[in-house]
């Protein structure tokens, strides 16, 4: 981040003469207008004076740097002002101000202005380079000596690549899981822009947080934006600039097609205060419903899977201790006869008792923003317990569930627009500060309580019809399940398929009866096979595969034991027509194996490495290798041999 980046010469009054302090600040919230900066001058200047309401933004020396994070503004960005006779800004010293630098920083840009007043701080301390300053002649000596100190104090950076005249775009990718489509989308699209010459800057949404995370500068330099995402990204930082938003997906397979159509095609601009209305997609048409409830969906789930995971295998490690103790006939105390067991059995279950609500909170959030959250989060937690209008039987309540929190998600979220708008309305302005803290939060909360409370049994009967079908299924349909759910692993690996399937086992963990670990295994065994297949393929039918693929031989036998389906990917976008439905095929065995063979599954991760965990575990990789191998080998018999 360089001061020079933020301001520009518009942007930029020398010699000003303000009678006041108000008139000083509607100077430099003028200059902030006319560079383009903000979107509401009102907006603005209201955070301005809220800001000096609680004290003075002089420091001192002559200094004053005025500053906001406001949802006004369009762009991280200063504004600057000389005034040789200085003015009255109430600074702590007395003395008046004549040397002024206005931050705005945008709502939800993380600390920028924090960034920017630290820097701008440091530097001005000098006096001599405060002397320069105002001693300028016009605003392109004012940032040449501002750009000299930089370089002094922090060394030379960069040059920009706005100031090179060199084309420049800033990308974010996400996926659900955030494990391999997230980086695979990053390294085609930053690889696509090295072969274009155009410089390609990618943010990781992964499972590890943001990385590589954008800067507000970058963001102002940027020629466009993509959003490669199935899961909902951090957008208005980008308000005011070009935004392609499309499927994570585009990102792997076209990413010199999207970066084409950033630079030369119709992409619209995207706006901060119509951040619920969606931006075009790669086709260039607005998302559709259904594209918008996955991405909600998807982003409930993703941030549930944590929950799954830790608590599902502390739960399979509470199992394994007490059948190694001898306690594997204990009924429905197994797993909490041994303290040990117990003890991992007790964590395990605190972690999933959050699996729904922040399944729900998180979907709520994903289409309200900030004020769902809360009342999506306790629309699943009265999903969870299965609450109704009767508090004083709460033993006739029956969980709702999986479809109740995915239920409660939705109705928070919507139910959190609606009250919105219906605040903006009848609300005066005035009270805006409160909305967030008391309106939405207490009468969010009481709708969604009313709504769940009515639904609640009707779902839960649902819930416990479909746990009690799942355990009285017979041998022959569980396999016919075991197939269909191993199958739909490798439809899209990592694809809504993938993920419904996945999703489906993982939340049917919260019964904790034997049809849903049955149903986990089949699922996690079918991921593991597309991977396996193809590094068998690679391995034992040379002449079939490219030196690329034969490369990638290695890294797909740990990517398969690990259950990271996407490392199959690439075999299936140069080869879609051999690869998908040989894996199908060896995953729907896999799976229907699994189940036929009774192996069950109390992890809902973890790949090989969680096999002590599961139930029959040679039935479960004998599943695996006899998938693994009819993938292979039919997806090998049935491609040509290459000549290069």
């Amino acid at each position: 981040m360089k001061i020079t980046d933020l301001l520009s010469k518009k942007a930029i009054k020398l010699g000003a003469s303000p009678k006041d302090k108000n008139e000083a600040i509607d100077i430099l919230v003028s200059l902030h207008e006319a560079a383009e900066n903000i979107s509401d001058k009102e907006t603005y200047k209201k955070g301005i004076l809220a800001r000096e309401a609680s004290g003075s933004t002089a420091v001192g020396e002559g200094i004053a740097i005025p500053h906001a994070k406001n949802a006004a503004v369009v762009k991280a960005s200063l504004s600057a002002m000389t005034v040789p006779d200085g003015v009255d800004y109430e600074a702590l010293d007395g003395k008046p101000s004549n040397l002024f630098f206005m931050i705005a920083a945008p709502e939800k840009g993380g600390d920028v202005h924090l960034e920017m007043l630290s820097r701008l701080t440091v530097m001005l301390m000098d006096a001599e380079f405060r002397n320069k300053l105002l001693s300028a002649s016009d605003a392109d000596e004012f940032l040449k000596i501002i750009d000299e100190k930089e370089i002094e104090k922090y060394g030379k950076e960069e040059e920009s690549v706005e100031a090179k005249g060199e084309k420049f775009i800033v990308a974010v990718t996400a996926c659900p899981t955030g494990i391999a489509h997230t980086f695979m989308a990053a390294e085609a699209l930053e690889q696509a822009g090295e072969k274009l010459g155009i410089k390609v800057k990618v943010e990781t949404n992964g499972s590890g947080g943001a990385k590589n995370v954008i800067t507000a500068a970058e963001i102002a330099e940027a020629d466009g934006v993509i959003i490669a995402a199935d899961k909902n990204v951090d957008m208005p930082r980008f308000s005011g600039k070009k935004v392609l938003i499309t499927k994570v997906s585009d990102g792997i397979h076209k990413p010199e097609e999207l970066i084409n159509t950033v630079l030369t095609g119709d992409v619209p601009v995207y706006k901060a205060d119509e951040a619920a209305v969606k931006a075009a997609s790669s086709s260039g048409e607005k998302e559709g419903i259904g594209r918008q409830i996955y991405k909600h969906l998807m982003n409930g789930v993703s941030n549930m899977l944590p929950f799954v995971v830790g608590g599902g295998i502390l739960i399979a490690l509470a199992f394994l201790i007490d059948t190694i103790a001898g306690n594997a006939e204990a009924g429905d105390s197994f797993g909490t006869v041994n303290g040990v067991a117990a003890w991992f059995k007790g964590i395990g279950n605190y972690a999933f008792n959050f699996m729904l609500p922040v399944l729900a909170g998180f979907i709520a959030k994903s289409i309200a923003d900030r004020p769902g959250m809360m009342i999506g989060f306790a629309g699943g937690y009265i999903a969870s317990v299965g609450a109704t209008f009767n508090f004083h039987d709460t033993d006739s309540w029956v969980s709702a569930g999986f479809l109740g929190a995915l239920l409660a998600g939705f109705i928070g979220g919507y139910l959190t627009l609606g009250l919105e708008k219906l605040a903006d309305k009848v609300l005066p302005k005035s009270l805006d500060g409160i909305k967030p803290v008391l309106v939405y939060p207490l009468i969010g909360l009481l709708l969604v309580a009313i709504v769940m409370c009515a639904i609640d049994p009707v779902v839960g009967i649902i819930n416990s019809g479909l746990n009690t079908f799942l355990d009285s299924i017979g041998t022959g349909s569980k396999i016919f399940l075991g197939c269909v759910l191993g199958g739909m692993m490798s439809i899209d690996m990592g694809g809504p398929f993938n993920k419904a399937a996945y999703t489906f086992a993982t939340v049917g963990l919260a019964a904790q009866t034997d049809a849903s670990f049955e149903i986990m295994a089949a699922v996690m065994v079918g991921g593991m096979v597309p991977p396996i297949a193809c590094a068998i393929g690679t391995t034992f039918f040379k002449s079939k595969y490219t030196e690329g693929e034969r490369k990638s031989t290695v890294v797909n036998y740990i990517l398969g034991l690990c259950f990271i389906s996407e490392g199959a990917i690439p075999f299936a976008a140069a080869d879609p027509l051999r690869v998908i439905p040989s894996c199908i095929v060896g995953s729907a065995i896999a799976g229907g194996m699994s189940m036929g063979f009774g192996c069950m599954l109390r992890a809902p991760h973890g790949g090989l490495f969680v096999l002590p965990v599961i139930d029959n575990a040679l039935g479960y990789l004998a599943a695996l290798i006899v998938g693994s191998v009819v993938a292979g080998v039919m997806m090998s018999l049935l491609k040509r041999k290459k000549t290069a």
